[in-house]
């Protein structure tokens, strides 16, 4: 119901959703990007709405603690995977990639989301574990985008990881788009920037 009402709304405010994923690709790691305001959860769920139409089970990290009594109400039904970073933090064997590529042998057609920056505000170093949980778990990596400055939300290019330096160089040049609510909250990561090639 969240999410039908986050297309209706996004709709009438004259939202489009593009989407330029092959069908063949059934499973892959969604980068959401730029997450500069929590606004982007409407955006989110948006995309997770027309995904859903066509037979994907659409999932979203986050932490423990939200997907517990209350929040985990609205949460888990909405998709949310809790992580515990302290159990993972303890562990010698498993690490968060770990998990997270796990979920791609439990579930079939899955779209993870994860938002690389982890935080809001702008962040010049991104967390690189979407990349090597698509690695770990023989899947893309798709770009997502939501643009503010033309309503636009979707799925943009598609990534195979072949070579994680070259590779994360491609992904910032295709966010370095003044993208987002509030540009002045986001960061491309610095260590993988034009300059710095």
């Amino acid at each position: 119901m969240i999410k039908y009402l986050c297309q209706k709304m996004m709709t009438l405010n004259g939202w489009t959703f593009v989407n330029n994923v092959p069908e063949d690709i059934r499973s892959f790691v969604l980068i959401g990007a730029p997450h500069t305001s929590n606004w982007d959860f409407f955006g989110a769920m948006f995309a997770f709405r027309f995904l859903e139409q066509k037979n994907y089970n659409c999932r979203f990290v986050i932490k423990k603690e939200w997907t517990e009594f209350p929040f985990g109400l609205v949460l888990k039904p909405l998709g949310a995977y809790g992580l515990d970073r302290q159990r993972v933090a303890e562990s010698k064997n498993t690490n968060m990639t770990d998990i997270m590529s796990s979920f791609f042998e439990k579930e079939s057609n899955l779209v993870l989301a994860i938002a690389p920056e982890g935080t809001r505000k702008a962040n010049s170093k991104w967390k690189t574990g979407f990349y090597h949980t698509a690695v770990k778990a023989g899947v893309p990596i798709v770009l997502g985008f939501i643009d503010y400055s033309q309503k636009i939300c979707g799925l943009g290019k598609v990534l195979v990881p072949k070579d994680f330096e070259q590779d994360m160089h491609e992904i910032m040049e295709f966010y370095k788009k003044e993208w987002g609510k509030v540009p002045a909250n986001y960061l491309s990561d610095e260590r993988f920037t034009q300059k710095n090639l």
